[in-house]
């Protein structure tokens, strides 16, 4: 088989890798990959948002599966162009993306369906989104913007004037352009977090492993929100009995209404979830793998991907059965300095091998750039170390013990990935 991955990140470079397991792939593209991607694909220079682009390609060069990682394309319906190219593609409609385009979709689905979330109201304006939070005089506050940003379009206003902040960087100054038109206000749930990634074909559901990401840029949870500094698989707050609450309560009634609601949701539907007092509840919906979600969860499949992607393509995903390995898995990301906001790009990446990995641990590219024989930082967050032990601990141990041997000026990462699951802190 001949697939085509679009995207040019992390999780796009996690599915290739567990692409080449599978026996049945012979050629893999990327459009348009990374440096790291360059190593394990062909990459070739198209647009991850080129709907055209990408049919013509899938086309002439015969592919028989493309698969559609990231969040932009999806919702602007990729794959609806190339199904109508009849070309076989892996991801959601662009009617069934928007469970992750629009919070205030996915809220209103949740409100009408019972489907447990945070207490919530949708404004256009910002004063009238003000005066609601002073009514309720609750903080801390979290205000989402309703469309994409990148991962950074939820602040957790912590007073009055950081509300009001907030709502002038989203609406006002339109921080996120016009994901900012509108945006969701609600109650700041308490408990441990848990990502969980399920594939579905709009009638059945299979559940991934569970995962934690770490989203704040530095240690003990401080400092902006970002795209994800790390992860770990299982998340030890998901137990056997909250799988099956998540279960009856959430997955199957989302896959349901978005029946319901004529938006047949098929591909990989990530569920971001909050364990509060109250039992598990819905922080936000996303409508493809996670990224670095996808770093820890991928790793862990022993089932061949390529049968559980057609299974979804083809609406028979009851008859395939998912292994999982029972090893445990770490990822480490290392991010330019100065990440979320400004960082340079272009600086030479040392300690990697020719194919851009370090023994110990997989290296997953998600910014960097392959020229002459070296590696370079072309992005935020530039790679992502992945490793696997019997227990958490051996895990990021090796993980972090990768991390010590690849080196970039100035080069930021989390020493305390999972430090509070674990007995021993990283370097100690």
């Amino acid at each position: 088989m001949k697939i085509l991955v679009v995207g040019s990140g992390g999780r796009e470079h996690t599915i290739i890798r567990k692409l080449k397991e599978s026996p049945k792939v012979d050629k893999i593209y990327a459009a348009p990959g990374n440096g790291g991607i360059s190593r394990d694909a062909e990459c070739v220079n198209i647009g991850a948002m080129d709907k055209e682009g990408i049919a013509k390609f899938a086309k002439e060069n015969a592919i028989d599966i493309v698969f559609v990682a990231p969040d932009d394309p999806l919702a602007d319906g990729m794959v609806d162009t190339l199904t109508e190219n009849g070309i076989r593609a892996f991801g959601p409609c662009a009617n069934a993306a928007v469970i992750e385009s629009s919070k205030v979709f996915s809220k209103n689905l949740m409100k009408k369906y019972n489907i447990p979330t945070a207490e919530y109201e949708v404004f256009d304006d910002p004063t009238k989104a003000m005066e609601y939070i002073e009514k309720k005089g609750k903080y801390p506050v979290v205000v989402k913007a309703d469309g994409l940003a990148l991962g950074k379009g939820v602040i957790i206003a912590q007073n009055h004037d950081e509300a009001r902040a907030a709502l002038k960087e989203i609406m006002e100054d339109k921080k996120f352009g016009k994901s900012g038109n509108n945006v969701v206000v609600e109650e700041f749930l308490t408990g441990p977090e848990v990502s969980v990634l399920a594939f579905t074909d709009g009638k059945t559901l299979k559940p991934m492993v569970s995962s934690k990401d770490h989203k704040r840029a530095y240690d003990n949870d401080e400092g902006l929100n970002t795209g994800g500094m790390g992860t770990i698989s299982p998340n030890p707050y998901y137990t056997d009995e909250i799988a099956e609450i998540c279960r009856k309560t959430i997955f199957e009634p989302t896959v349901a209404a978005m029946n319901s609601e004529n938006r047949t949701f098929k591909g990989c539907l990530y569920f971001g979830l909050m364990i509060t007092p109250d039992g598990p509840k819905v922080i936000e919906y996303n409508a493809r793998f996670g990224d670095p979600e996808a770093q820890v969860v991928l790793p862990r499949l022993k089932t061949d991907f390529v049968d559980i992607i057609e299974a979804v393509i083809d609406g028979r995903l009851d008859e395939i059965n998912i292994e999982w390995s029972e090893e445990a898995t770490a990822c480490v990301v290392m991010a330019s300095g100065g990440y979320p906001l400004a960082y340079k790009k272009g600086i030479e990446i040392k300690g990697l091998d020719d194919n851009g990995q370090v023994d110990g641990a997989v290296v997953y590219h998600a910014g960097t750039k392959y020229e002459n024989g070296k590696f370079y930082t072309n992005g935020g967050r530039v790679i992502g170390i992945t490793a696997s032990g019997k227990t958490l601990d051996e895990a990021l141990n090796k993980a972090y013990a990768a991390v010590q041997r690849i080196s970039f000026e100035n080069a930021h990462y989390r020493k305390d990935i999972g430090r509070q699951h674990r007995a021993v802190a990283p370097n100690s």
